[in-house]
């Protein structure tokens, strides 16, 4: 199996990887792969042209019209 050496870290970092594996009851080499295999293997996630793609086209344009009901609402821009 392939090794990975990360040279250069901060000691707060070293630390917080003790600290993280000792939480979750294993050696730091294996956090430190658990959290590699998180961060990882994690689906790609869609754009947001991909998110809007994906909402259904239900109702009409009136559906969907403010309703002045005369209260004015303060602007960030006035």
């Amino acid at each position: 199996m392939p090794s990975l050496v990360v040279r250069n870290l901060d000691e707060s970092i070293i630390d917080a990887l003790k600290a993280r594996a000792v939480e979750h009851h294993r050696s730091t080499e294996a956090e430190h792969r658990a959290i590699l295999a998180e961060v990882l293997n994690q689906p790609k996630r869609k754009t947001f042209a991909e998110a809007l793609s994906h909402i259904p086209n239900v109702g009409n344009d009136e559906d969907f019209q403010r309703v002045n009901d005369g209260i004015r609402t303060s602007n960030v821009f006035d």
